[in-house]
């Protein structure tokens, strides 16, 4: 299950089991405990909602089926006219054994009177010119006709792929930016409570299986649709007795499509569903490959790789396999049908009811019949799968995003920094309170250090200054000003933070120290780079400030990027600026010096730093000692252990030996407000 961690009690995925907790058939809610298991969406809700996404391409698509209609006229037609060639070719043949003197109503009759009444009837039905061979002329026109229909079928269907597939593309385009948008929209929540290789797996693989559904299965399944029409309407308009026999293939087909369908569609979701839980193993498994090593879980890793995969095959195969079985079962019922039109066709030509080329014509129509029903049963395969990605699609859509803006106030353009926590009250969980009625301010230009074991609400703490959470009651202000009442874009561009994990982005160390700010000017970066002494390492590289960060950022050290990140927030030349744990993978001489660029930058502006190394805030103006999400003790470092309190003991388990607390007791600190409460 989700586990929260102890640092802030956010909630985080423990690992890729969890990953059955955040697919479409179940949930948790925005702390990760688990929830009532949801229905998935059934399928044709969903597929009317994926098809809905070519609403906006409603002329275009117009046009797709107009072309598809054509196309398909003049292939169902086709057969017709081929007929009437086969008949000129039987007439042709039948007529030159004919004596050109005897006519051809007395052959007849002497036919019925020798008790010969189908020979006859079958004569009857034929345009018979006795003596004469095959009307070439009229079995050129009609063969050229019909390979001209179907050569303006093909431009037709080429013409409506073409177009379909600009459409297609354009529709994925806008929901590829709905996706990005929407994952720009969900609070921070959501993403704590989701494994990445999840959500990597709904914004790639599910968009690019959404995209092949629509390019491919649509189009044929129209195609395939209207042919089916059209091929129903030639049969009757030829034969409605054969074509009552042709149709009953339809009702089977219908059920073994139906009936196997949908236990191919729950085999789908679950296909899809142990793809993104196998692309969080995977992803999991590159991120830590180094602490995989290092504790010689390579066998565990691949272990429970092989256990992801083979999950993701069975569901896999299940999935192929119970699909692929529509197309041999419908294929089946068209044989059956197929056998039953070949018999009665034969007798009604030897009768006389029909001639050798309608009857020829039906043959090839009860063949194309089958072939647009297979098509249908093929497509379903794909749709299916199509319709299972659209699910995960629209469930992240579909989620809950953060409370919008409602700014009514600006900030202007450098504020002083002067930032108060009013009784603010916050919880990732109803049932677990963590910040209750905390008050404290912190005054311009001063650096405030928070500390405490883990679990004590340090990060939440200033991830509520950045309105990464909604408060639960209370309020945040900077400058006197509600950062309620503030845009988050406004608020956030006033604050600099650097976070306890270096992330640096692939392009160049030049390019991630400018993305603190965009409009930084080089002068600027060199400047910030000087200031934290990243100018030092950079300009003993081969290339400089253009060296280029590998994927990993491993031609770069742990100290170094942490470094980098730290000029990336001074570019910004933020009022207030967040240390998070900033210099805990910095080695001690990289620490002091980053600890001598932070007390030269900080002037004329408000620092919080976390730091769990005590040796990193000595020299901070404040420092806020936190348990269990209250302030149970301020003041600076001397202050803090002549109290000889929680600091103290803090101080005490990281340096062995007596603390030095100066030659002369430290008068206690008064402290205003009780409990939480306090003012600096």
């Amino acid at each position: 299950m989700a586990k929260r961690t102890k640092e802030n009690n956010a909630p985080t995925v423990e690992s890729p089991e969890d990953i059955e907790e955040f697919d479409a058939s179940s949930a948790t809610d925005a702390f990760g405990d688990a929830m009532p298991v949801r229905k998935a969406q059934h399928f044709w809700p969903s597929a009317k909602r994926l098809i809905g996404l070519l609403a906006p391409e409603k002329v275009g698509m117009s046009l797709v089926f107009v072309l598809v209609a054509a196309g398909v006229v003049l292939s169902v037609i086709a057969p017709k006219i081929l007929g009437k060639a086969m008949d000129v070719i039987f007439a042709g043949a039948f007529g030159k054994s004919m004596d050109a003197n005897v006519p051809v109503a007395a052959v007849i009759e002497s036919l019925r009177q020798s008790g010969q009444d189908n020979m006859a009837d079958m004569m009857s039905k034929m345009d018979l010119v006795p003596g004469a061979g095959i009307d070439f002329p009229l079995l050129s026109r009609y063969i050229l006709l019909v390979l001209a229909m179907y050569f303006v079928a093909s431009l037709f269907m080429w013409a409506q792929g073409w177009l379909l597939n600009r459409l297609v593309m354009k529709v994925v385009y806008k929901l590829r930016k709905d996706v990005e948008d929407k994952l720009n929209k969900l609070p921070l929540n959501y993403f704590d409570t989701r494994q990445r290789g999840d959500l990597l797996s709904r914004v790639t693989n599910d968009v690019d299986n959404i995209q092949n559904a629509l390019q491919q299965a649509v189009s044929q399944l129209v195609q395939s649709l209207l042919t089916v029409v059209g091929i129903i309407i030639m049969m009757f308009i030829v034969s409605w007795q054969m074509a009552l026999i042709a149709l009953i293939a339809l009702p089977l087909s219908a059920v073994a499509a139906g009936v196997i369908g949908s236990r191919a569609q729950g085999l789908f979701t679950a296909q899809w569903k142990n793809t993104g839980a196998l692309n969080g193993q995977i992803e999991e498994s590159f991120s830590g490959h180094d602490l995989m090593k290092v504790f010689g879980r390579e066998k565990d890793m691949l272990d429970r790789f092989h256990e992801k995969n083979e999950e993701l095959y069975k569901a896999s195969f299940g999935a192929q396999f119970v699909s692929g079985m529509i197309f041999p079962v419908m294929n089946f019922v068209s044989y059956l049908a197929y056998v039953g039109i070949a018999v009665v066709g034969g007798l009604r030509v030897a009768s006389g009811q029909m001639s050798l080329g309608d009857a020829t014509a039906f043959i090839q129509y009860s063949r194309e019949f089958t072939q647009p029903l297979g098509q249908m049963a093929g497509m379903a395969n794909m749709l299916q799968s199509g319709v299972a990605s659209a699910e995960r699609t629209f469930e992240l859509l579909d989620a809950e995003e953060q409370e919008p803006d409602t700014a009514t106030e600006k900030l202007p353009a450098h504020t002083d920094g002067h930032v108060e926590f009013q009784n603010v009250s916050f919880s990732y969980s109803e049932d677990k309170p963590l910040i209750e009625d905390l008050s404290f301010e912190a005054h311009p230009g001063h650096t405030v250090a928070i500390v405490g074991p883990t679990g004590a609400g340090k990060t939440t703490l200033v991830n509520l200054v950045m309105r990464f959470y909604e408060l639960n009651s209370g309020r945040i202000t900077l400058d006197g000003v509600d950062i309620t009442a503030i845009s988050r874009a406004d608020l956030r561009s006033k604050v600099g933070m650097v976070l306890q994990d270096a992330w640096l982005f692939g392009g160049s160390i030049m390019e991630n120290i400018r993305y603190g700010r965009l409009d930084a000017t080089d002068e600027e970066v060199y400047a910030a780079a000087k200031a934290t002494f990243v100018d030092r390492f950079v300009r003993a590289l081969p290339d400089g400030y253009e060296t280029v960060i590998d994927e990993e950022g491993t031609n770069v050290s742990a100290g170094e990027k942490q470094l980098i990140t730290i000029a990336r927030a001074f570019v910004a030349n933020p009022s207030l600026l967040i240390l998070d744990e900033a210099t805990s993978s910095v080695d001690t001489r990289t620490e002091l010096l980053v600890q001598h660029a932070m007390a030269a930058l900080r002037s004329d502006r408000t620092s919080f730093v976390i730091a769990h190394r005590l040796s990193t805030i000595r020299d901070a103006d404040t420092i806020l000692v936190m348990e269990e999400g209250r302030i149970v003790e301020q003041g600076n470092h001397q202050e803090l252990l002549a109290v000889r309190g929680a600091y103290y003991r803090l101080y005490q388990s990281q340096f062995a030996g007596p603390v030095d607390d100066g030659a002369a007791p430290v008068p206690e600190v008064p402290v205003t407000g009780t409990g939480s409460e306090a003012t600096i």
